[in-house]
């Protein structure tokens, strides 16, 4: 067969759809993560929060970053904040529910998704979904690419750009606390019981408890149950969450997105280049005979010539 350029690239893409479609079958749907419920949950009251920054500092200490700007408490709502490196959580104030009602704050920080999106989307796995629940980053194999960045659909994942060798930052969920048999830094410094630490299955029936008992205080909804397949913090709320600029997001996991195209990247990196290099060999070889036949062809007619 006549290896010629328009063969070798169909070689090529009958290779490729194959270790694609090996890669799915390997990789296959994320499964729904058996045990989730017994996984540690953080329940966000955002009736009972009175905007007190007060995990703000708690989280800022904890990690060693910058210490948040209290003098500055007055006007640390004027803007709607997002989360930073140097701010793992933040708190934004919100319009109540209705005119001349009092105002609603929203703690934010990494939602510690029961299948998250930010790991599946990891090629080098510096991000890991952990036994104990929270999603944690490994600085030493992060190689940069900030998938987990575009993967995230709560935007959280950030990145230090500012700095000549960068990392991903983001809330850890005090993972080496909760390893000691502590809470969150967060949640043993509220004052007013707007946070709540346990076991997920025990947060979202007192959830549901408080909706059942005051259904007039709350939306009947628990923003984190379904969102992204299910996430580690758990929020209820007075006002529906369109107005607290929490994001439309899908209700199944987005893990099952990536999984099977992700699955197959090792597969094309182990098998594509020695094949290519074997077609590429097999293309040399053919051209080279070819040659050596024309070559002979040649020699052939010159002698022909010669003897008549």
């Amino acid at each position: 067969m006549t290896m010629n350029r328009r063969t070798f690239l169909a070689w090529a893409s009958v290779a490729g759809a194959g270790a694609v479609a090996a890669g799915s079958r390997l990789a296959g749907a994320a499964p729904t993560r058996p045990g989730a419920d017994d996984t540690p949950a953080m329940l966000v009251d955002t009736t009972r929060c009175r905007g007190c920054r007060g995990c703000e500092a708690a989280c800022s200490e904890v990690n060693r970053l910058p210490e948040p700007d209290q003098a500055g408490q007055k006007t640390a709502f004027d803007k709607f904040r997002e989360t930073s490196t140097r701010a793992f959580t933040v708190v934004n104030r919100f319009p109540g529910r209705a005119a001349g009602a009092p105002p609603v704050y929203v703690k934010r920080q990494c939602m510690h998704c029961v299948e998250p999106a930010c790991a599946s989307a990891c090629l080098a796995r510096a991000l890991t979904k952990t036994p104990d629940g929270p999603v944690v980053y490994n600085q030493k194999v992060c190689i940069g690419c900030r998938y987990c960045m575009v993967a995230c659909p709560f935007a959280i994942p950030k990145f230090e750009y500012e700095k000549a060798l960068p990392y991903v930052k983001k809330c850890s969920f005090c993972l080496e606390r909760q390893r000691q048999g502590k809470q969150p830094a967060c949640a043993t410094v509220c004052p007013s019981g707007a946070l709540t630490f346990g076991k997920r299955k025990d947060m979202l029936e007192l959830a549901r408890t408080r909706i059942y008992q005051s259904p007039d205080r709350y939306i009947h909804y628990v923003y984190g149950e379904h969102e992204a397949g299910g996430t580690g913090w758990l929020y209820i709320s007075s006002v529906e969450f369109a107005g607290l600029s929490f994001k439309p997001v899908r209700t199944s996991s987005y893990a099952e997105l990536t999984s099977g195209a992700l699955g197959a990247v090792p597969i094309i990196l182990t098998v594509g280049p020695p094949l290519l290099m074997g077609l590429y060999a097999a293309t040399k070889i053919r051209t080279r005979a070819n040659e050596v036949a024309a070559n002979e062809h040649d020699t052939g007619s010159t002698k022909e010539d010669g003897h008549e």
